[in-house]
């Protein structure tokens, strides 16, 4: 078996608020006047959740901590610091940037301190990244716009889409013309679908948010037209396994589908999500997945290479990283 830390790696979904260190959390939040609590864990494992609420909570707590352009652009370094001694080599981390610019009264601060940080995480860590903006389906579809909007002003900068995310019950109809208006300024298009609601939010994925992929997207598998659709059109999925499992979507990692997924012939690519608060990495995921389904290194090099295939890097970074991939997988095994 060779060292999973060394597998070049792209991770697509992954929340930035989520990945901040829990000492950075306590740090900025005194400095805000916000306590943080150590959460309640499953012994050295996920941080226990009784509810979709109570996680839901965890954010809100992690958000409100962040205030300043100082926060934002710790926040971001440290992620390229933690990516690239996971291996990744290439992130398209998701960003909530309206909402927090909203909640502060600076529109622009938070995305460009954001992008200030992650320069500078990319130059010292060897890392490229990228950005998506997402917006709760739950909030107003002016917000939606002023999401596409800023997207749109800083897809110079390494923005390049944006996502609806939250509570697959809300629909995505009401944001039709925005997703218009995205696709329109050339922006990529990636919604949370398929997670907790059944094949319908895929399909409304498919059609009113002409999505490039598809945010976990498990539930494809209750819909044996839907697999064959998502097959044929070569929709990726972004598959988080523990965190599937933390939020009591799955009831154990042994029980996830990810097989199913790719024994259908379905893109599967590996991610985490929410790495910090559920207690794992990129390289944690990809160990968890050998240990659990068996899958040898050629396997696991296969779903590294579904990510970089299934990004929006540009092409030379694809091909960069094949030839890393490749590298990896002819070197000695332990």
């Amino acid at each position: 078996m060779r060292d999973l830390a060394r597998l070049p790696k792209a991770h697509l979904h992954v929340h930035l608020e989520s990945t901040v260190r829990w000492a950075t959390l306590q740090e900025i939040g005194a400095a805000s006047g916000v306590p943080v609590p150590v959460p309640a864990r499953h012994g050295d494992g996920p941080v226990a959740f009784d509810d979709f609420r109570e996680f839901a909570d965890l954010g809100t707590m992690v958000r409100d901590c962040l205030r300043r352009p100082e926060d934002f652009r710790r926040i971001a370094v440290e992620f390229c610091a933690d990516e690239a001694a996971q291996g990744t080599r290439y992130a398209e981390v998701t960003f909530t940037a309206a909402a927090h610019g909203e909640r502060l009264g600076l529109p622009e601060m938070p995305l460009e301190a954001v992008l200030d940080g992650l320069a500078e995480g990319q130059a010292a860590y060897g890392i490229e990244c990228r950005v998506i903006l997402d917006h709760s389906r739950r909030r107003s579809v002016d917000r939606a716009r002023r999401t596409v909007e800023l997207a749109a002003r800083h897809a110079a900068d390494g923005v390049v889409g944006i996502g609806m995310a939250g509570d697959e019950s809300h629909p995505l109809t009401p944001f039709a013309e925005v997703v218009g208006e995205a696709r329109d300024a050339g922006l990529r298009l990636v919604h949370h679908a398929g997670e907790m609601c059944g094949p319908a939010s895929i399909r409304e994925a498919m059609t009113v948010g002409q999505a490039d992929r598809l945010g976990h997207g498990i539930r494809v598998l209750d819909d044996p037209d839907l697999v064959a659709e998502v097959r044929d059109r070569a929709l990726a999925l972004e598959v988080c396994p523990s965190s599937n499992v933390a939020l009591g979507l799955v009831s154990s990692f042994a029980a996830h589908p990810l097989p199913r997924l790719r024994d259908a012939g379905l893109t599967v690519t590996i991610n985490t999500d929410i790495p910090v608060i559920i207690g794992t990495t990129l390289t944690d995921e990809y160990a968890r997945i050998r240990d659990a389904f068996g899958y040898d290194d050629t396997a696991l090099a296969a779903l590294s290479r579904a990510g970089v295939d299934a990004s929006f890097a540009p092409e030379a970074t694809k091909a960069r990283l094949r030839r890393e991939i490749d590298a990896w997988l002819s070197s000695p095994a332990s």
